[in-house]
């Protein structure tokens, strides 16, 4: 018995064995708006763009999501399950924010409860920030993206 519970006790203190249950890191990258850098992941395949920030307590200054998608095209956002208040930005195909909101948590768990966020442009791309940021760092439409 004495074994069975050390072997047991190695098993589950191996990092391994913990990364392989863990929930998968989206790729990373910085991208910066007038000079102001952000630490981004990416989601451009269909269930991370579906899932985006949901579930998630707090998204801190200075980092977002990035979401990729394979065309431009009118886009509409959500709130479903994403506990943190956030600004979206549309970014277009040339890398140009075209539209800017801010978005509020989902007060209940009823599909009826969550209002859409639509794209005033066809866009490419959309960025979610903490909410305020852009307006902080006197980020407007029309500002360009790089290093995406």
């Amino acid at each position: 018995m004495k074994n069975f519970l050390i072997v047991l006790m190695m098993l589950f203190s191996s990092p391994s064995v913990w990364s392989q249950g863990a929930q998968p890191t989206l790729p990373q990258k910085w991208i910066s708006i007038n000079g102001h850098k952000l630490h981004v992941e990416i989601a451009d395949s269909p269930e991370e763009l579906q899932k985006g920030l949901m579930f998630r307590e707090r998204l801190e200054e200075g980092q977002g999501m990035l979401f990729i998608f394979p065309d431009e095209d009118l886009r509409a956002f959500w709130m479903k399950n994403t506990f943190i208040p956030l600004s979206i930005a549309y970014i277009s195909s040339k890398k140009v924010i075209v539209d800017i909101q801010d978005m509020a948590p989902a007060k209940s768990m009823m599909q009826s409860d969550f209002p859409s966020y639509p794209s005033s442009k066809p866009a490419q791309y959309a960025l979610e920030v903490p909410q305020n940021w852009f307006k902080k760092n006197g980020i407007k439409v029309g500002a360009q993206i790089k290093g995406l």
